[in-house]
């Protein structure tokens, strides 16, 4: 906004979703279940109006500017329908369609899930079983290997036993060797694949002879027994996804609880049949010993047992590895079989990726993240479970499985939805739910064949529609989109997907990916886990000052954009107490700049460029390099870097050099004299840019400092009075030369005089002719002086400048050598001079007004002080 661009940003919230229904049921406690779907939908919708009230007055202390009386809330009832249309749209495009599918179940919050609502337990404990399926019926090849009198097994390793009762098949690779061993411990025969003998037989604690090796292909059409069903045959069949990584290059294969198993059922017409309820537990058709059982605890323990009592069980041993949950309960999720919504992802996904070749990322790597991210997802699932949402707007026929939706019952439920939000779902009955024409044949009023559906939309439809809702004009396309990583399967890809569904265009121009900010250990911060710092903490301070101080939000926002915002970024007191002293070492610059700059017009005091000291243009030109890369920063959104060019320039060069050598000349020569005029003209600039270079970063600073600039009578705000403007004539990289040398002069005098004044000293330069020469003498004139702007610089008590070395000195001198390379045109003019500094105490007093000394006695002033005076 401040380099002159119109800004459109609209806050939104997402409201729907599985994380706040749970939240209103556990307040409910055992009475939850008795409560109504619209019952839930009320107090959901009571919650989360709460909850964005608190969470926009947070915003606003921020100091985040927007629009506050104009966001954007998906339960809103224009909102909602506006995504309905998008729904249907993509419905009658055939990119979305009902199907039954495996898909991820969470057993704990009784929905399905997509990838986005997983995260993975590095630690979670599986109990991974050994387990032989019999041989039933070798193919040709196979049973010329063996000789059929002792039996031959296929061993099978799985992490999920309690999939066992589901297999349909025993999957192999094709174009792998698999072997036929003997067990050194019991005789028995075994295949497995040919690389997997060795790790296998230590696993088992035993050693395999081989007795035949064959290659996968010979499998081809054999059939084994299944481990628990006796007289069901398993058939062998050849599959893309076994790998030779772990288990025994045999997999076991259950259409209903896995992906790629579901593929392969697929192809060769399997049963898909589940046998697992939406509460993770067995069904009947589990049979006596397995149904009413949770599949990922007791039901586990049961099919172990059975396969040691159908003597099929080799070994069972516990597995730590990474494991998927469900983000909100943090309870294991199971895959499982259901009929569920889908977006036919593949046919998008080409056309997502071409479009995202002309998206900048930020960082770039984040492209490819997101991109392996869109090639996991074989479908995105769409439909959950529950009643927090916008309803899938489909009617069900009573007793058959169809459905009902087209484009005049989507036309009527949006009007109902844009006037009156999706609640009327649950309140209208069915029949004022469906188009009086269509009603008419779906059997009229009274005899009404179908009920609607009883599924929401996932939340990341919800918020994956926000561009066609909140962006404006023909194109709707967005600058930039702003999340955390976690979103690169989420906001970010839901919202790409939808788009290019509808339009085949990306919704963004620029994305920009941020990390996550962890304990002070290094540990994740998560509201669930109840370790978040809260950031009103920060800023007001918490129950005991002393421990929690009130930080205020500028602090808060230097810590953050100090971090490195694209990786993981710790937090701790110590972090914050640094960024505060940074700013109070800010405020102290920013004090010195205004207390300086009173009574200074610069319309009518201002000295032109040409005419100011040549320290005062340097700071100039060093202002205009400072202004440039700072511009080039916020525009690669391092704001890191900006505050470190930031810090580095009010410490270094202000603090540290600038204001410590200034202060004689803006303090004690005459207020209205050109030499401190020269200075104030430098400082009125100074601050300036500094206070637009921070004012995205510290708003609430650089507006307070912008209240309080002597010369401006009616303030505006920082916001609305444009970027840093600076100006080209500033720009003099032979200064460079100028000050740099004179300043290792500078450095060589005061590094031999530590601890002790440098106004006692008197300083001596000799510099052989030549350009070093000729470019010191422009900042002294004379050959000695107490004012000159080398003497100034050097801040001794006098500075005589010397072509060639005195011809006596006295005793108690220092002499210290040197040499500097001057390099002007770009290299083109180079030549290397000697210098000699030469130190003496002085013989002159202190002058009682600027305390340097120059004068003749301790009770006169100095010839400079007196003409300042001037007689008063």
């Amino acid at each position: 906004m401040m380099r002159g661009s119109k800004i459109h940003f609209v806050p939104g919230w997402d409201c729907h979703g599985l994380p706040i229904e749970i939240k209103v049921l556990s307040e409910f406690g055992g009475k939850a279940q008795n409560l109504s779907a619209l019952e839930i939908r009320e107090k959901a919708r009571s919650f989360a109006k709460a909850a964005i009230e608190k969470q926009k007055s947070a915003f606003i202390r921020w100091g985040i500017m927007a629009d506050w009386n104009n966001c954007y809330y998906t339960f809103d009832g224009k909102y909602e329908a506006k995504q309905l249309r998008m729904f249907y749209q993509m419905y009658d495009k055939g990119l979305i369609y009902r199907s039954y599918k495996p898909v991820f179940w969470s057993p704990s919050s009784r929905t399905a899930l997509a990838e986005a609502e997983l995260e993975y337990n590095p630690e979670h404990v599986s109990r991974s079983i050994y387990v032989k399926f019999p041989l039933l019926k070798p193919a040709p090849k196979l049973a010329s290997l063996i000789d059929g009198s002792s039996p031959v097994s296929f061993l099978v390793w799985t992490t999920q036993p309690w999939t066992i009762p589901a297999n349909q098949a025993v999957c192999y690779m094709p174009d792998a060797k698999y072997a036929v061993v003997k067990c050194s411990k019991s005789g028995n025969l075994y295949i497995l694949a040919a690389d997997k003998v060795t790790p296998v037989a230590s696993a088992l604690k035993t050693t395999f002879e081989v007795i035949s090796t064959f290659s996968g292909v010979d499998l081809e059409n054999g059939t084994c027994t299944h481990p628990l069903i006796p007289d069901k045959v398993s058939p062998l069949l050849p599959a893309k996804h076994v790998t030779m990584t772990k288990g025994t290059g045999l997999v076991h294969t259950a259409p209903a609880h896995g992906m790629e198993d579901y593929s392969v059922a697929s192809q060769h017409s399997l049963s898909t049949d589940c046998l697992v309820d939406e509460d993770g537990v067995f069904t009947d058709a589990a049979g006596p010993e397995l149904q009413n059982k949770a599949v990922l605890e007791e039901g586990t323990d049961v099919v172990i047992k059975m396969l040691q009592a159908s003597k099929n069980l080799l070994l069972e041993e516990k597995l730590v590895h990474s494991y998927p949950y469900d983000w909100r309960t943090k309870k294991p999720v199971v895959i499982r079989a259901s009929k569920q919504w889908f977006v036919n992802i593949t046919e998008l996904k080409t056309a997502a990726k071409e479009l995202l070749k002309k998206v900048k990322f930020i960082p770039g790597s984040a492209l490819n993240a997101m991109v392996e991210m869109m090639d996991r997802r074989p479908y995105w699932c769409i439909s959950r479970q529950r009643v927090w949402g916008v309803p899938i707007p489909v009617f069900h026929h009573k007793t058959k499985d169809e459905f009902l939706i087209n484009s005049q019952t989507i036309e009527h439920i949006v009007k109902l939805v844009e006037q009156h939000g999706s609640d009327i779902w649950w309140t209208l009955p069915p029949e004022q739910l469906l188009p009086k024409e269509v009603l008419s044949q779906a059997g009229g009023p009274d005899a009404l064949e179908y009920v609607p559906g009883q599924d929401i939309l996932d939340i990341w439809f919800d918020s994956g529609t926000s561009w066609a809702y909140v962006l404006p004009g023909t194109d709707q396309r967005a600058d930039l989109y702003l999340e955390g990583k976690d979103q690169l399967g989420g906001w970010f890809q839901s919202s790409l997907l939808t788009s290019v569904a509808a339009r085949t265009q990306a919704p963004f121009k620029t994305v920009v990916v941020h990390g996550f900010t962890l304990g002070e250990k290094g540990e994740k911060m998560s509201k669930s886990l109840g370790n978040v710092i809260d950031p009103d903490v920060v800023i007001n301070g918490g129950q005991d000052p002393s421990k929690e101080p009130p930080y205020g939000a500028d602090v808060l926002r230097w810590w953050v954009a100090e971090s490195n915002v694209f990786t993981e970024v710790t937090i701790s007191p110590s972090a914050l107490s640094a960024a505060r002293e940074d700013i109070s070492k800010l405020r102290n610059t920013l004090r010195f700049l205004l207390g300086n700059v009173a009574g200074f017009n610069p319309e009518t005091d201002s000295i032109p460029v040409k005419n100011m000291y040549v320290i005062d243009q340097y700071m100039l030109h060093l202002l205009q390099d400072l202004a440039s890369k700072i511009t080039d920063s916020y525009k690669q959104y391092d704001f890191g870097k900006v505050v470190r060019l930031l810090r580095a320039f009010y410490t270094r060069e202000l603090s540290n050099f600038y204001f410590s050598i200034i202060k004689d000349r803006l303090y004690c020569e005459k207020a209205s004299d050109p030499k401190r005029r020269s200075c104030q003209t430098a400082l009125v600039e100074i601050l300036d840019v500094m206070v637009r270079s921070f004012a995205p970063i510290l708003p609430h600073l650089a507006e307070e400092v912008f209240q309080h600039v002597p010369y401006v009578k009616e303030p505006k705000s920082v916001f609305r009075t444009g970027w840093i403007n600076t100006s080209s004539i500033w720009k003099k990289p032979g200064l460079e030369e100028a000050m740099e040398s004179a300043c290792a002069m500078r450095d060589a005098f005061l590094g031999s005089i530590p601890g002790k004044n440098a106004a006692e000293h008197e300083v001596t330069l000799v510099i052989e002719p030549g350009l070093l020469f000729e470019i010191i003498e422009m900042l002294q004139a004379e050959e000695t002086s107490s004012t000159s702007q080398l003497n100034e610089l050097m801040m001794a008590s006098q500075t005589t400048l010397l072509p060639q070395e005195p011809p006596s000195m006295p005793a108690d001198v220092t002499e210290l050598r040197g040499t500097f390379l001057i390099n002007l045109e770009g290299g083109d003019i180079r030549e290397e001079s000697a210098y000699k500094v030469i130190v003496m105490p002085t013989t002159k007093e202190k002058c009682p007004r600027c305390w340097k000394y120059t004068a003749e006695s301790s009770d006169t002033l100095c010839p400079r002080c007196a003409n300042a005076v001037g007689g008063k």
